[in-house]
């Protein structure tokens, strides 16, 4: 590798090098909004930070995607293979180029660059970039980095205010924690499945990778705490995030009543986890609704709506206790007032009687929705391979909103770009090409069309 040239005092996105991530910025070009009668410039949250992003599959990059939709710099490092979820095998198509309709969806607003850290000349650029990123999160399994000389005890050496995130299945320590782990597996060991499903079929995996997700959303909140706490400590750490126990996090309250009055929770079904029987899913004509009555002027509104007033002196439905006891009187009660009409009928009354319910929408329907669409949260993003719908941030702010800015990259798409802003010559990233460092097609123009 060649020796360091000069950089520019300046990075691309304003922020001068060194400069603390929480310091104010200079605006993004073509971001933002100021609103009217605040002359004032707001930025995107987490402008200026930067992160280097060596996450594959679905537990890591959704959790950097948190922090792209907010404006942040995130450095996506690829092998020469890629990212996993670039092939997923939905659409065959996308597939084959890498740029899988999942891959798309988790990270929009970052760059794209390869390095081949089998070589030691991979591993001494990674250790060159270290110097002007605030975050490095990674997902390998334990001890993999640290083969690689890329862990937080080396790394923090060389970055003292570095913030170093591991998510991992069971944390950096334990008797499980250099087992492999996906979410199926983690779905299984946090109880999670024990819960889910109706006890005829057995334990059941929820519909979504919600382990994965679980504990991307929980590293996203762990290192802005951290990124937080290091501007009135200057110091930096390492966030260990564990799949295992930020989903048991998310199962608090189940934990709880086993550990507190050794309630065993069984699988419900469609019922709700209130236990409450008005709360669940019901025959409506020819279709389901599902209707969540969880409180006394709600399930009078219910029974009045349904045309049976009379239940609400009934003593078999006198509080929620009797209602469990007797839930097949009183189901057959909701249902047979609601054998005349469609779904979209009854979540019609039932609404206007200020008792929540829904029909049960597919994704396809879904995003449809006038609320969704009132919200703004799909964005229509162009790419190098055409539109796309995605999905951007899941919250709104007063100012300074993040969101989708620009298309998931192709493979290796901005690898010297980054190496450029990181002080390399043209002639340095030829000579790493040559290497097979980096791929020669990044080297030294852009790969998008």
């Amino acid at each position: 590798m060649t020796t360091r040239q000069s950089a520019s005092p300046v990075l691309q996105d304003g922020r001068k090098r060194g400069s603390s991530p929480l310091e104010p910025k200079a605006p993004p070009t073509g971001g933002g909004e100021a609103p009217a009668g605040r002359p004032e410039f707001f930025t995107t949250a987490f402008h200026g930070v930067r992160i280097l992003d060596f996450t594959r599959f679905l537990a890591g990059p959704f959790g950097t995607h948190q922090f792209a939709l907010q404006g942040a710099d995130v450095i996506k490092v690829e092998s020469p293979e890629g990212d996993g979820v670039r092939s997923v095998a939905v659409d065959k198509a996308l597939s084959r180029q890498k740029m899988s309709p999942t891959f798309m969806a988790m990270n929009t607003d970052k760059r794209s660059i390869v390095v081949d850290l089998r070589q030691p000349e991979g591993i001494a650029l990674i250790k060159r970039l270290i110097a002007d990123v605030d975050i490095v999160w990674e997902n390998f399994r334990p001890g993999v980095m640290a083969q690689l000389g890329l862990d937080y005890a080396t790394l923090s050496e060389l970055h003292p205010r570095l913030i170093y995130c591991s998510v991992s299945g069971f944390g950096q320590t334990g008797p499980e924690s250099g087992t492999a782990a996906f979410d199926g597996k983690i779905q299984a060991m946090s109880g999670v499945m024990s819960i889910t499903g109706d006890p005829a079929g057995g334990p059941m995996r929820a519909g979504f990778a919600v382990c994965d997700l679980l504990a991307a959303m929980t590293a996203s909140f762990a290192v802005s705490a951290a990124l937080y706490q290091r501007t009135h400590t200057g110091r930096g750490q390492h966030v260990d995030v564990s799949m295992l126990d930020a989903t048991l996090n998310f199962l608090s309250a189940q934990v709880g009543e086993f550990t507190v009055s050794g309630h065993r929770q069984r699988q419900f079904g469609n019922l709700s986890v209130s236990r409450k029987v008005t709360a669940h899913r019901f025959r409506a004509g020819s279709g389901d609704l599902v209707i969540a009555a969880l409180t006394e002027k709600q399930f009078a509104n219910l029974m009045r709506a349904v045309g049976h007033p009379e239940a609400l002196d009934d003593p078999r439905f006198a509080d929620w206790f009797s209602r469990a006891e007797h839930e097949s009187a009183l189901r057959a009660l909701i249902e047979g007032g609601m054998t005349s009409h469609d779904p979209a009928h009854w979540e019609k009354v039932l609404t206007e009687a200020d008792v929540p319910c829904a029909v049960v929408l597919a994704i396809d329907e879904v995003i449809d929705h006038p609320q969704v669409r009132h919200r703004g949260l799909l964005q229509e993003i162009e790419g190098p391979l055409g539109k796309h719908t995605l999905v951007g941030a899941g919250f709104r702010f007063a100012h300074g909103n993040g969101g989708i800015r620009r298309p998931a990259p192709l493979l290796g798409e901005h690898t010297a770009e980054v190496l450029r802003e990181a002080g390399f010559s043209s002639e340095a990233i030829e000579q790493l090409a040559q290497q097979g460092v980096i791929p020669p097609e990044t080297a030294p123009s852009s790969a998008r069309p």
